[in-house]
């Protein structure tokens, strides 16, 4: 590639940047590493349970599993999609409320932790419920007993037809070793679990990232590349110089206006992955600040956001969100479908009137916190300037990326947006940034209900109830419109948009399989990669 000045200069700062945290060139090259450069400043944990950072999760996709999960590269649209993983085979009860695993025997651990058992599903299932991250989407599980070495069973409180889905494949019932938890200690673990996956950790650097290798022990087929190093990489053009330079073979692609046009233009032999729908972006209302605390002032921030304009400058990643569904999900909405008063077309004069109905005419004043990485940053900017013609003044105050969410964790923030995968089981959305259970704390203990909804006002927790006790399909979805139109009649939270999930990799990297959906990462053991 020919560099001119202005790639002389950009390079220039990438190799500094890239220097400061001790990536060499030569051995991303190599062709037995797989170097992937992450769009954050530092690695928080490497224990699936404790991540709260989605970039964190590239590394535990490669070295955790769980008991079944969908082939690479997409997401399971029904339970019989998913494919046998820990466990080779499973049944339920009539009533779906008690789900039997019999476990793949002869499954070891890394670094010689010894063979998988039920006492270490048990383990992680209880630890997981008690301590993880997604408490909430485990609330529904009674129990998790061995039936011997390789069996278990799982006895949920209310039936729960999407176990696989909502429960079983879940980065936070990832089986870790028992045995390992004991001798490492807890806090150590944080930074240094181990699991059963095709990669296993070796080096956990704070300033530098993840290091892994191959785990000749495991149980199905041996990663092809010994190698994978996540590096992070906050700076985009350094991330961005570091994949053209060759630095790196993959890197979380900047979800901003034109980016992908740009970089292609600069090296069209790159390869570009996106899963459709990709993240959910949604903001939340903090409930217990004025004056969002009143439905007309959240009705005028609804009009005052152009959500399709929103989507449209993020093309090809951007999509709409009628509600907090996409409209070719279950419970999703297309326009038409809604009540008219539901549809909050973008009318900044309406915004301005419900304004002043509300007893402020001159507009509001506010600040909110917003992350640096560039899907964050640039879709508020575009909210922010939106806001401003319809009389609210938006204070972006925009931080580093892992702050940020520390921050939202502690209830630190007045407009929280957020982004996050969800598979097609609309319930999970629910679970997590609406029910009253999930309500955000100031001492961080809280989860990603940042609106405090269900808790400031009556919120969706009944229907939500119902949803997950339904004993069909059609009642199951029915209760989820429901759940829909209701929070777009109480506008805890807005859906922005959704964002495809984008990496870009080089030429010389064949993943083994086609990415058209999912989680934000995905799995390496399959790639091969050419010098």
């Amino acid at each position: 590639m020919a560099l001119n000045r202005r790639n002389f200069m950009e390079l220039a700062a990438a190799t500094t940047a890239l220097s400061a945290i001790s990536l060499s060139t030569a051995s991303a090259q190599e062709g037995d590493t797989l170097r992937m450069g992450i769009a954050a400043n530092n690695p928080r944990h490497s224990d699936p349970n404790l991540t709260t950072q989605g970039s964190d999760n590239w590394a535990t996709e490669q070295m955790y599993e769980q008991l079944v999960r969908p082939d690479d590269g997409r997401f399971a649209l029904t339970p019989e999609e998913y494919l046998p993983t820990l466990a080779t085979e499973w049944t339920q009860s009539d009533d779906a409320k008690v789900w039997t695993f019999k476990l793949r025997e002869g499954v070891q651990f890394h670094r010689d932790y010894g063979e998988m058992t039920s006492e270490d599903v048990v383990f992680s299932y209880e630890r997981a419920i008690a301590e993880g991250t997604n408490k909430t989407i485990l609330s529904n599980i009674d129990s998790v007993v061995a039936n011997g070495p390789y069996e278990v069973t799982i006895t949920l409180k209310q039936p729960d037809v999407n176990l696989l889905g909502t429960s079983i494949f879940n980065n936070n019932t990832s089986i870790i070793s028992k045995k390992a938890y004991e001798e490492i200690g807890a806090e150590a673990f944080a930074t240094d679990a181990v699991g059963t996956g095709p990669y296993q950790l070796v080096e956990f650097d704070p300033e530098f990232g993840t290091r892994l290798t191959r785990h000749d022990g495991y149980w199905g087929e041996k990663a092809k590349i010994a190698n994978v190093e996540c590096v992070y990489i906050a700076d985009t053009t350094a991330r961005t110089l570091a994949l053209l330079a060759g630095n790196v073979d993959i890197i979380e692609a900047v979800r901003a206006p034109g980016w992908i046009d740009s970089i292609l233009q600069r090296d069209p032999t790159l390869i570009i992955d996106m899963t459709v729908p990709g993240s959910f972006n949604t903001l939340h209302i903090n409930l217990t600040r004025e004056p969002f605390d009143n439905l007309l002032v959240r009705q005028a921030l609804m009009h005052a956001i152009d959500r399709p304009a929103v989507a449209a400058a993020l093309a090809p990643m951007g999509g709409t969100m009628n509600g907090l569904q996409p409209e070719f999900f279950p419970a999703g909405f297309a326009t038409e479908d809604l009540p008219e008063e539901l549809r909050y077309p973008y009318d900044p004069e309406k915004a301005r009137a419900l304004l002043a109905e509300a007893g402020f005419p001159d507009g509001i004043v506010f600040d909110s916190n917003c992350s640096q990485r560039e899907d964050y940053s640039s879709t508020m900017l575009i909210v922010q300037e939106q806001l401003r013609a319809a009389g609210f003044n938006m204070n972006l105050i925009i931080g580093d990326h892992t702050a940020y969410h520390a921050d939202n964790r502690s209830d630190k923030n007045t407009l929280a947006m957020h982004s996050s995968s969800y598979p097609p089981i609309p319930t999970q959305i629910y679970f997590q940034q609406l029910a009253s259970a999930s309500e955000v704390k100031a001492d961080g203990s809280g989860g990603g209900n940042y609106s405090h909804y269900g808790v400031a006002m009556p919120g969706i927790d009944d229907l939500l109830t119902q949803a997950l006790t339904a004993s069909d399909y059609e009642t199951y979805l029915d209760l989820c419109k429901q759940i829909e139109l209701q929070v777009l009649r109480d506008l805890p939270l807005i859906g922005l948009s959704t964002l495809g999930f984008t990496a870009v990799r080089r030429a010389q990297i064949d993943l083994g399989y086609e990415v058209q959906s999912g989680y934000a990462r995905w799995r390496f053991h399959r790639a091969t990669k050419t010098v």
